[in-house]
């Protein structure tokens, strides 16, 4: 009798699925996944999954990481479906889905001068297309893949190095099982709104530790910074505001079914403000939660 029906008892294992815009790391992903231990497949076709995790079953595996993106286009369709068949079935599984801005892909594919999959005509039709610029080739895959992205926690890896990259999955899929995890990540809003964001905070309107001299090559996780932030009424009560809205949304969220939950906190550099809150806010739901932190302008 195969391993995983022995004693009339289904096993159950962990799932996670890579997906995303070409160009945003899941190689590196996978690649950190494999390090952690699963079992891993890259460009599986979406209507192999249950195949394969059967097969592991039989094998007695428990933990499988699978790769799938634009390259399977004619049958992501029934990808969601799948993944809801699977968690009915009891296993734990989690969908992450990779993006960057537009800017940062283009740059990325001169780079490494390879073409996108999309500038194939056999990637969604065989119809002779005309070739598509790289832009638009970028622009259909959103468009492709928004229904998987809407189902995933989106990692936003624009100007992520590949080594901070893999250590951010690691985090991720080595956190503990708590229902919820959150990530608390501050930005700088001239670098743009990160496009993993679930809520996003705004505290420019605060002092800016910038324009003190002392204080301008200091970041949020230093004493002065935060002993000068600590002094403003308005940033105490913004603080308390925050913590107060997190709280009384958090059991939503719960009750949502949600993996993760990324909590954005932007100020102008992303340097100073930002950085303390998220480093307050981290500090204090971590006496109840799970939390990740993540200072992007700083990695």
């Amino acid at each position: 009798m195969p391993p995983h029906l022995q004693c009339g008892i289904m096993a159950v294992m962990r799932i996670i699925l890579i997906t995303g815009i070409s160009g945003s790391g899941k190689s590196v992903g996978l690649k950190a996944l494999e390090d952690a231990g699963y079992f891993c497949v890259d460009n599986l076709p979406p209507t192999l999954l249950r195949a394969l995790v059967a097969a592991r079953l039989e094998e007695g595996g428990d933990n499988l990481a699978v790769s799938m993106d634009v390259r399977s286009a004619r049958s992501l369709g029934g990808l969601p479906a799948d993944l809801a068949w699977l968690r009915a079935q009891g296993h734990d599984v989690k969908s992450l889905f990779l993006t960057a801005k537009t800017d940062s892909l283009i740059a990325r594919f001169s780079e490494t001068r390879r073409s996108h999959p999309l500038s194939h005509r056999s990637a969604v039709t065989d119809s002779a297309d005309e070739r598509r610029t790289l832009t638009e080739c970028i622009l259909a895959e959103r468009e492709m893949l928004a229904g998987i992205e809407e189902i995933s926690h989106v990692i936003d890896t624009s100007g992520m190095r590949a080594n901070k990259l893999r250590a951010w999955i690691k985090s991720l899929v080595e956190s503990d099982q708590s229902p919820l995890t959150i990530l608390f990540e501050s930005f700088a809003f001239k670098f743009g709104v990160p496009l993993d964001a679930d809520l996003v905070f705004d505290v420019r309107t605060l002092p800016n530790p910038h324009y003190d001299e002392k204080l301008r090559p200091l970041t949020g996780r230093d004493l002065p910074v935060q002993e000068f932030l600590l002094a403003q009424p308005d940033a105490v009560a913004l603080l308390a505001d925050i913590r107060g809205f997190i709280e009384r949304w958090l059991p939503s969220f719960k009750n949502d079914n949600r993996g993760y939950l990324t909590i954005a906190i932007g100020c102008t550099g992303g340097q100073h403000r930002s950085v303390y809150f998220a480093e307050r806010l981290a500090a204090h739901f971590r006496t109840t939660e799970h939390v990740l932190l993540r200072h992007r302008e700083l990695d």
